[in-house]
Formats: C-alpha cells, sequence, structure tokens
C-alpha cells in the first residue's frame, strides 16, 4: 500500500512574485563590472571548447570521427601502403597513410563527438578560441594549422589518490622493467667473460732439457745439463782473494 503523501502548506499569492522582485533588487544594488576584452584575458575553465587539436601521430585514418560528425564538417583523405615483413618469411602488411586532415570550423557545432569516439586520442579539446577569420574559407583548418592547437591543449588533470593506474602506464613500466634486467644481465655476462686487466707477469720456462742453478754467494751459475758453470761475478760485501806469486826453486836445496 502506498505511503499518503505529506500534506502541502497553502501556498500564499503573489509568493513567486515576491521571491523573483527579491533576486532583482539584490542584483541591482550590486556594482557591475565589465571585463575589458581583449586587454584582459577571461578566466575560462580548464575543459573549456575553443579549438580542436590534432596529435597526427596517433591517427590511424579509421574515418570514426567523419562518419560520427553530425554536421560532416571533417574532411580526411589517405593512401594505402605496403610495409615489409617484421621477420624473414613473414607477408606483408597495407596500412592507411595520412594525407589530408582539414576540420571547417565555419560548420562545427563544438559538440565534441568526433573527440569522444576517437579510440587512440588523436583528438583533443584546446582552449583557444581567437581565431575568428574575415574570411570564412579560412576557418577550414588544415592538418598542419590543426597541428599548431595542439600544443595549446593544457595538460590532463591528475588522477585521484585512490585510482588504478592506466594500463598504458602499466604496460610502459612492465616493458621499460623487462629492458632494465635484460641490460643488467648483459653487462653481467660481458663482464664474466672478459679478462682481467692486470695480470703478473709469468716467467718463461726455461728449455727443454736444461736446468740452471745459481750461487748466491758467488753469483755463479751452473748449467746442470753439461756441468759448466759461468762467473757472474761477487756479491756485495765479498773481498776477491789475490793469489800470492810462487818464490823461485833454491839450486842449494836440490843439490842437497
Amino acid at each position: 500500500m502506498a505511503e499518503p503523501l505529506p500534506p502541502t502548506r497553502p501556498r500564499i499569492p503573489g509568493s513567486g512574485l515576491a521571491k523573483g522582485l527579491a533576486v532583482t533588487l539584490r542584483t541591482m544594488t550590486k556594482k557591475t563590472v565589465t571585463a575589458q576584452y581583449p586587454d584582459a584575458q577571461p578566466e575560462l575553465p580548464p575543459r573549456s571548447r575553443g579549438v580542436i587539436g590534432l596529435f597526427e601521430e596517433n591517427c590511424t585514418v579509421c574515418m570514426l570521427c567523419a562518419r560520427e560528425c553530425p554536421d560532416w564538417c571533417i574532411y580526411i583523405d589517405s593512401h594505402k601502403e605496403t610495409v615489409p615483413p617484421a621477420a624473414p618469411g613473414g607477408r606483408e602488411r597495407s596500412r592507411n597513410v595520412l594525407d589530408r586532415f582539414a576540420i571547417d570550423f565555419s560548420l562545427c557545432m563544438y559538440c565534441g563527438i568526433c573527440i569522444e569516439v576517437c579510440p587512440f586520442d588523436a583528438l583533443f579539446w584546446s582552449p583557444e578560441f581567437e581565431y575568428a577569420e574575415t574570411d570564412i574559407h579560412e576557418l577550414t583548418h588544415e592538418r598542419d594549422k590543426l597541428r599548431e592547437w595542439m600544443w595549446t591543449v593544457p595538460a590532463p588533470p591528475a588522477l585521484d589518490p585512490g585510482a588504478e593506474e592506466p594500463k598504458e602506464l602499466a604496460a610502459a613500466r612492465k616493458t621499460a622493467d623487462k629492458l632494465a634486467a635484460e641490460a643488467a644481465t648483459a653487462a653481467e655476462a660481458a663482464e664474466l667473460t672478459a679478462p682481467t686487466a692486470e695480470q703478473p707477469a709469468q716467467p718463461e720456462p726455461p728449455a727443454s732439457g736444461t736446468t740452471t742453478s745459481t750461487d748466491a754467494t758467488t753469483g755463479t751459475s751452473t748449467d746442470a745439463t753439461t756441468g759448466t758453470g759461468t762467473g757472474r761475478g761477487t756479491t756485495a760485501g765479498t773481498t776477491p782473494v789475490t793469489p800470492e806469486p810462487s818464490k823461485p826453486s833454491d839450486p842449494q836445496d836440490g843439490a842437497s
């Protein structure tokens, strides 16, 4: 069973007129302020619909914006090119290449449908609105002009603290971490395989069948195979011994 409606207060005749007159009186007592445009630029909200900018690198010529435009003010021309296979043995692919992208702002009603339906984020709103022309034909902006408007597009607002990370950022971070790990692994492998820069010099082994020994006192080296010795001089602090001359023999000793 439906609940009964609460009783309504009886309306005083002329109450609506009195409220309207009160608003009028409050407005009449305030000082009027005129914005001195163009000397003073207006403070526009960040998502103002001024002009449309084109980020050409993201456009895939899918034609969604042109098909969904209710005013048919978007003109797109393209051609197909054959792309060679990415890997040997693959097959060639064809892709669309943008030739012309133009928007006739004399027909545009700024509904924003083209920006909403673009699946690759190639169109953006710019708050710039000062592009009036004396000739109506100048209001058709080609892709070069639309690209210039792209640099006036404000940065997107920051995400909420509890919002999820965008999928594009997560995929890019995952790829960057993978590349960094591969680079670190390659660097470690290069360090292990590279020879050490400083190694102690190894003495050359003597010839086969020859063993040399050196006397530490006299500095004489002796070949163990041939048994010959080679004098290399005396050691420090050793006085060489000079042999005494022999005396002549006495003739009397022989006679006796």
